[in-house]
């Protein structure tokens, strides 16, 4: 099948194309890791962006339909340098073909993705449009060009569950309970994961759920998911963290944490490319250890618009020293910009911030 990729720039970009017939326009995004293509495309944080990775190879251990992190792909198309036909491995039921297929999104291939990246790299993120059954580059540019930027467009309403719903774990102490109320703006499963093995009990609602709503469950923990787009788009999150701030503790992962930090009198701002991979260095300010993370941000916050000494940066990112976490001195308060969930790996984080997040709700 044709297919071609315009950049608003003016780039074409024409290559073979697989999945889906048909045309979808977002932001042109790379992530450096080697594995875990299923995790992301099903992670709902890339919603309204063409995904493309930096590894060569995409799609030889196939689909297992066991690493998804949501109900399905979020990400509007996929660029590749290669897409592998014939998988290699024990769980695999589908091709990375059969995946964008079945999911109604395109994908392209025989793309020089080390070009694109570098180009990403110094001049920032791109609006891009990805046609499938067509090589008209003209026309993927022109749409390039139209489509709205991300900070304009609420995806966070696109990707929160429609009604709240409860999740309980098998290890609850039935005498000690913990329950955790958890804001929905574009969850990845893994996160929930992490809760109920350590015997947390949730209750997820909608991103626009209501104080009242919030309040009617009797939570010991507000958690606020990441999800995808402009930290601005999330006001209703935002006002729920300065209503619950002192009364209870609140915790946040990416979308999150800058959900919290703009709740503490932060500004954000868009990155120039962002952070996408497996492999982004943060250092903990007070241990000074370097932990390796996995990241899916375009989006950070300024760690000198605080206004107030009671919030701590408590760590960094080695590479472009952007603020990775942040604590409330005397509330319980904390979240982190990456994820600890760690799908895809690595698992440095996973046992420090769900630990801290058990302590917090055994009042230690």
């Amino acid at each position: 099948m044709k297919a071609v990729l315009g950049l608003e720039d003016g780039t074409i970009i024409q290559g073979t194309g697989f999945g889906a017939e048909g045309i979808v326009s977002g932001e042109l995004v790379f992530t450096t890791q080697y594995t875990g293509y299923e995790e992301a495309l099903s992670d709902p944080s890339y919603k309204g962006q063409i995904l493309m990775f930096t590894y060569p190879l995409i799609g030889n251990y196939g689909v297992s339909n066991n690493c998804f992190e949501s109900d399905g792909v979020k990400a509007e198309g996929l660029v590749v340098r290669e897409s592998c036909p014939e998988p290699s491995h024990y769980r695999s039921k589908r091709t990375i073909f059969q995946l964008m297929e079945d999911e109604g999104k395109p994908g392209i291939a025989g793309v020089d993705t080390r070009m694109l990246t570098i180009k990403t790299r110094e001049h920032g993120t791109l609006r891009a449009a990805l046609i499938n059954g067509s090589d008209d580059g003209e026309e993927a540019v022109k749409l390039a060009r139209k489509q709205p930027h991300i900070s304009e467009l609420d995806y966070i309403s696109m990707v929160t569950c429609p009604e709240p719903y409860r999740l309980e774990s098998p290890l609850r102490d039935p005498y000690n309970p913990k329950h955790v109320v958890l804001m929905d703006m574009g969850m990845k499963r893994s996160i929930t994961t992490s809760l109920l093995k350590r015997g947390i009990d949730i209750t997820v609602v909608p991103a626009n759920a209501s104080i009242s709503m919030i309040e009617s469950y009797e939570p010991d923990m507000l958690f606020l998911s990441n999800g995808p787009g402009d930290p601005k788009q999330a006001k209703n999150a935002v006002e729920a963290v300065k209503k619950f701030s002192g009364t209870l503790p609140i915790v946040g992962i990416c979308l999150g944490h800058q959900i919290l930090s703009r709740a503490l009198g932060a500004e954000t701002y868009k990155l120039k490319f962002g952070h996408r991979g497996a492999n982004q260095p943060v250092k903990d300010l007070e241990t000074g250890i370097v932990h390796i993370t996995s990241q899916n941000h375009g989006f950070a916050v300024d760690g000198d618009s605080f206004g107030s000494e009671d919030v701590i940066v408590t760590q960094v990112n080695t590479n472009d020293k952007t603020v990775e976490g942040i604590a409330h001195k005397y509330l319980d308060m904390f979240s982190v910009q990456y994820h600890p969930d760690a799908h895809p790996g690595p698992m440095d984080t996973e046992k420090i911030f769900f630990g801290k997040v058990l302590k917090l709700l055994e009042g230690e």
